[in-house]
């Protein structure tokens, strides 16, 4: 092969190269415009701010062209004024110049402006995600529904999970009748409320789930006896509780901590203990337990469960998010051990009654040993009822995947009879595909959302 045949074929894959090159390179300035242009979509609280200084620019730019006007005229003649005059485009028609050197500003201005913002918000950054993105859902998310969750134990937490991704505007409700584990000695020993499963919620509700949260429910293991079983989340709220003097005011604290979106509250922030009628299992008579704890444990049918003292007072601020709210959310969770407690607390049902939001019993989707053993998803609501009256819930979302495998002594909670139900029932795929006892988080909140939508219309911006 001769060299002017090597010559010919660089240069042919040079050119090559070229004629693939420009399109790239047009498909990349298309993308880097769009990108820019997103920052100026409606709700990003962005456009008002950028109308601001252009509006400071023009001024300091007035000003400055005045200046350089005045001198233009007044100057003595020199070699440099020519000059001057072509740099100012004279022989162009004015308007001509007035879009020249308009689309020139705004194009270093706005780079400068992103410039700016991107060295300021740089350790803020999600990896792997336009900031825009990030702003945006954070704007959304501030302007989203008003969600009130009523429940406990790990079925809140899930929900909280999933609902937090479209709204920051949340209230988390929990009962105070939890006297097992670590809360119940520590609500033993302080005489404070039990803080375990506020301490589940805050961390669920956590801007970072990563690291904080996990030391939130960093449990203290065997080889410490005095802080065995204790987990570090509810000694740091009750240390709280110490400093600041009230418990509500050492859950706001903690939330801070924990960076939370949304706020958790107690039902009631009286000391209350739940009681239980039980009929056991191979037995004729009922038996009387007292405690949430050992509620469960007494294998057999329950009966009946109330508060001692009864008719405890609600916190005032569970009222007042209540009947605020556009949605109101009941369960998941363990139905008499997390769920009634908080209906059982006579302000808070009434107020449910009459709020005008959109209110929806969120049915587990499988029974739990000791508490639900056999029931369908009209066993649920038949016990609400009984306990606490008509007129709570609008709609029944319910479970209709039963493929995976349960733990033992579990079993699917089927809808059973619908017309013991007396309420609209909405059946999907809720399941967690890992843990199919429990629902999945992002499967729950998206099915409520578009049934929220469905009542109400579109979000719409405030």
């Amino acid at each position: 092969m001769s060299l002017e045949d090597v010559d010919a074929g660089l240069k042919a894959c040079y050119y090559a190269n070229m004629n693939n090159t420009k399109p790239r390179k047009l498909v990349q300035l298309g993308k880097r415009l769009t990108a820019l242009l997103r920052w100026l979509r409606p709700g990003l609280g962005v456009k008002r701010w950028l109308g601001l200084v252009l509006l400071g620019t023009t001024f300091l730019a007035v000003g400055f062209a005045l200046l350089l006007l005045d001198f233009y005229r007044t100057a003595p003649e020199s070699w440099w004024l020519p000059l001057l005059s072509w740099a100012a485009l004279r022989p162009l028609p004015r308007l001509l110049r007035v879009i020249i050197f308009g689309s020139i500003g705004l194009l270093i201005l706005f780079g400068g402006i992103l410039g700016l913002n991107r060295a300021l918000l740089l350790p803020y950054r999600q990896p792997g995600r336009a900031f825009v993105d990030t702003l945006d859902a954070h704007r959304r998310r501030q302007h989203g529904p008003r969600i009130v969750a009523i429940g406990g134990g790990h079925g809140l937490s899930t929900l909280l999970r999933g609902v937090k991704a479209y709204s920051h505007r949340i209230t988390a409700v929990v009962t105070v009748a939890d006297d097992g584990g670590s809360s119940g000695r520590l609500r033993n020993s302080m005489g404070i409320l039990p803080p375990g499963d506020i301490r589940n919620c805050l961390a669920a509700l956590s801007n970072d789930e990563a690291m904080m949260a996990q030391l939130f429910q960093y449990r203290f293991a065997a080889d410490n006896a005095e802080l065995q079983g204790h987990s570090f989340g509810n000694l740091f709220i009750t240390a709280l509780s110490e400093i600041t003097g009230s418990f509500e005011e050492a859950v706001a604290e903690s939330g801070k901590v924990l960076a939370v979106r949304g706020r958790v509250l107690p039902s009631s922030l009286h000391d209350v203990r739940l009681v239980a009628d039980i009929l056991p299992q191979h037995a004729t008579q009922e038996v009387r337990i007292r405690g949430e704890s050992r509620i469960p444990k007494i294998r057999g049918r329950i009966r009946h469960v109330w508060l001692e003292p009864n008719n405890p007072p609600a916190f005032p601020k569970v009222i007042q998010a209540v009947l605020a709210a556009d949605i109101v959310l009941v369960g998941p969770g363990s139905l008499y051990t997390s769920i009634l407690p908080n209906l059982l607390v006579p302000d808070i049902a009434a107020a449910i009654r009459v709020s005008q939001a959109f209110k929806v019993f969120v049915c587990n989707v499988a029974t739990q040993p000791g508490e639900t053993e056999g029931f369908t998803c009209s066993d649920h609501v038949k016990v609400i009822r009984e306990h606490v009256g008509e007129g709570l819930f609008d709609l029944v979302l319910h479970n209709n995947n039963h493929m995976g495998k349960l733990l033992p002594e579990m079993q699917w909670v089927q809808l059973g009879d619908e017309a013991d139900t007396r309420l609209p029932v909405y059946e999907i795929d809720l399941i967690d595909e890992n843990e199919p006892w429990h629902h999945d988080p992002k499967k729950l909140a998206t099915v409520l959302m578009d049934l929220y939508q469905l009542r109400t219309g579109p979000l719409t911006e405030e």
